[in-house]
């Protein structure tokens, strides 16, 4: 006789689905079995339900609470135009988690190993000045005002950066899905990327959904974050930013980070064309035309007009190109190189077990192995 479980919660069963995004119909009529749970016409087995709560990625003992848990993010999420939220999708709020999970066990990894505060973290507020934090920054970093003219390109810069970054103590990840799962994508218009700060590892999120020319503005954004101490989350729509002090502020340090107003002021008067300035800036276009818009060299129309159409483009092209690529290459920017190497070192001092090793990293078994083993250190 098989055994079925009477003593859940059913309104959770309509919760669970809505929380994962689906419209409750939908799901139905590819589940038809969920539905007769829901009007008591059938009662689901143990091995039904398990399939049923990985289908909504919600923990099994969720379904036999009296009320649906309080699920809101412990750091402010920015929409342009509106306020800050706590309340975002699944994909986001689990991919928060992850992060948050991982920063955890790192920041009592280094404290254990007597690693320093970092001292940049939260060095300055609200009330300094753009241009002091841009340059305590480039100091930090040990960049000149001038450091991008080296590279042929600016997708080589974005690459550079984000190395530089890391080296001084902060963890970068790239990811446009939770984890690895690349069914469950994460959305551009709701989250390009978030930050979470702390003394010891800063974490920075980039959503790689997003097209690479905005993912440099947002990589400073994020940065400027760090130098002012607070945790946040944001979409920056059209790269503008939220109606937030600190928001604007991080908006004017990436700015004035990767296309100094001077420099750019004298650039100007030999050349508008957007193309031609990316090519002497090492920035992306949409980078030049946003500068050029803070600036007042050009009307919110123009901008939305070439940001729109860059946009546009981008899309069009990555319908075209074919999919796939090296999965131990795409897990070097989904995991971070510095991360991993913390990982690594730790499970080689017996310091953490393997299973806690493929919790962290989201590698598992052999794929763990191969990928520490061959691409770790690669350069």
């Amino acid at each position: 006789m098989v055994n079925r479980i009477e003593n859940i919660n059913y309104n959770l069963i309509e919760w669970a689905i809505t929380r994962a995004g689906f419209k409750l119909e939908d799901f139905f009529a590819k589940n038809p079995k969920v539905e007769e749970w829901i009007k008591g016409n059938k009662y689901p087995t143990i091995k039904q339900l398990e399939d049923f709560t990985h289908k909504v990625h919600v923990p099994f003992g969720y379904l036999f609470l009296n009320e649906p848990p309080q699920e809101e993010l412990n750091i402010p999420f920015f929409r342009t135009g509106k306020e800050d939220i706590k309340k975002v999708s699944l994909n986001i709020y689990h991919t928060v988690q992850m992060l948050q999970e991982r920063q955890s066990w790192l920041t009592d990894y280094l404290t254990e190993s007597g690693y320093d505060n970092l001292s940049f973290v939260g060095a300055f507020d609200e009330n300094d000045n753009y241009k002091e934090i841009v340059s305590d920054i480039r100091k930090t970093l040990n960049l000149s005002e001038g450091w991008a003219k080296e590279f042929r390109t600016w997708e080589e810069t974005l690459d550079y950066l984000s190395r530089k970054i890391e080296d001084t103590g902060i963890i970068v990840t790239f990811n446009g899905v939770v984890g690895n799962n690349t069914r469950r994508r994460i959305d551009v218009e709701e989250c390009r990327g978030f930050v979470l700060v702390n003394d010891k590892a800063p974490f920075l999120f980039i959503n790689s959904a997003d097209a690479k020319a905005a993912q440099m503005f947002t990589l400073i954004h994020e940065l400027a974050h760090i130098w002012l101490g607070e945790s946040a989350g944001f979409n920056n729509d059209n790269m503008l930013p939220a109606d937030d002090p600190i928001e604007k502020l991080c908006d004017k340090v990436a700015a004035e980070f990767l296309v100094p107003e001077t420099h750019f002021r004298k650039l100007w008067l030999t050349t508008q064309n957007f193309k031609t300035l990316s090519r002497n800036l090492k920035v992306s276009p949409i980078v030049v035309s946003r500068r050029a818009f803070d600036l007042k060299l050009i009307t919110k129309e123009e901008f939305f007009e070439f940001y729109n159409s860059y946009i546009k483009s981008f899309h069009l092209n990555k319908e075209n190109q074919a999919s796939g690529g090296n999965f131990y290459s795409t897990a070097r920017k989904r995991v971070s190189l510095r991360f991993a190497n913390y990982v690594n070192t730790a499970v080689k001092e017996n310091n953490l077990l393997y299973r806690d090793a493929y919790r962290l990293t989201n590698l598992r078994g052999n794929t763990y192995e191969k990928f520490v083993n061959e691409y770790l250190y690669q350069v």
